[in-house]
């Protein structure tokens, strides 16, 4: 008929219609919003908390050697004339003291008489049969995180391990030297890969690898921690290839 709107028909070959999602509840919502703000505000607390734990616990350590009448708190009462018996706890003061106390000491340890002084001191030390085990291990391990030098890692690689075809994320660490090198009796040079485990990067495995059998990585080596660290779940932007200026295209890789 004239002016009749014509409808589709329906048959059995006719697609059917996408399923309407399901809406989400208000509790659903209410758990997604929590879990969002839970994400974003976890990482804020626990960094304060840890560095405010961690400036408190130095400041018990710092704060006692102190003469009571230096005391911020005791100075504030003092200047402000309040109450002595009122509690006002200040937070910072020994964690500064502690930084302007290390800051002398390794200035007067870099002169002729600091370092006079400190070999005096080890020479002692070294002929405590307890002590000595005790202060050597601390020492490597002080100097290891904290001295500026050139053993800190400066390459991500690949290398084949625990077995052929399995790869693994290691850190070029410094070439074989001494007896290392020479019992190997390898005519290749010898690199220290160290391999770190997940989720805590600073254990791991010290090997030794030809240089043909490594494949360095452009990723920065803090990148490659993260990788490790998440097991890799943050992995890190890709880095554009090179591209050839002739053809326009990235160049071949050749086998090694």
């Amino acid at each position: 008929m004239i002016g009749k709107k014509n409808t589709p028909m329906n048959t059995p070959f006719s697609p059917s219609p996408p399923p309407e999602a399901p809406k989400r509840t208000l509790f659903a919502r209410l758990r997604g919003s929590f879990l969002t703000g839970l994400v974003v505000i976890a990482p804020v607390g626990l960094t304060i908390w840890l560095i405010w734990t961690v400036i408190g616990w130095i400041d018990g350590i710092v704060l006692p050697m102190v003469p009571l009448a230096y005391h911020p708190d005791r100075l504030i009462q003092t200047y402000f004339g309040l109450d002595p018996s009122a509690q006002i706890n200040v937070r910072g003061i020994g964690v500064i003291i502690f930084l302007l106390f290390t800051i002398i000491v390794g200035w007067l340890a870099k002169g002729i008489i600091g370092r006079s002084f400190i070999r005096f001191a080890e020479g002692l030390v070294q002929r405590t049969p307890v002590v000595r085990t005790i202060y050597s291990g601390i020492k490597q391990i002080s100097e290891t995180i904290f001295a500026q030098s050139e053993r800190s890692f400066e390459t991500a690689c690949m290398v084949e391990y625990p077995r052929k075809g399995a790869w693994a994320l290691g850190f070029i660490s410094i070439s074989a030297k001494g007896e290392v090198a020479r019992h190997v009796g390898v005519d290749k040079e010898l690199v220290g890969v160290f391999i770190p485990t997940t989720p805590n990067p600073t254990s791991g495995f010290l090997l030794f690898f030809p240089r043909n059998d490594i494949i360095e990585l452009d990723m920065s080596v803090e990148d490659a921690a993260k990788l490790v660290i998440s097991a890799g779940l943050v992995y890190p932007p890709e880095h554009p290839l090179p591209v050839d200026g002739q053809t326009g295209r990235p160049p071949p890789i050749e086998p090694s």
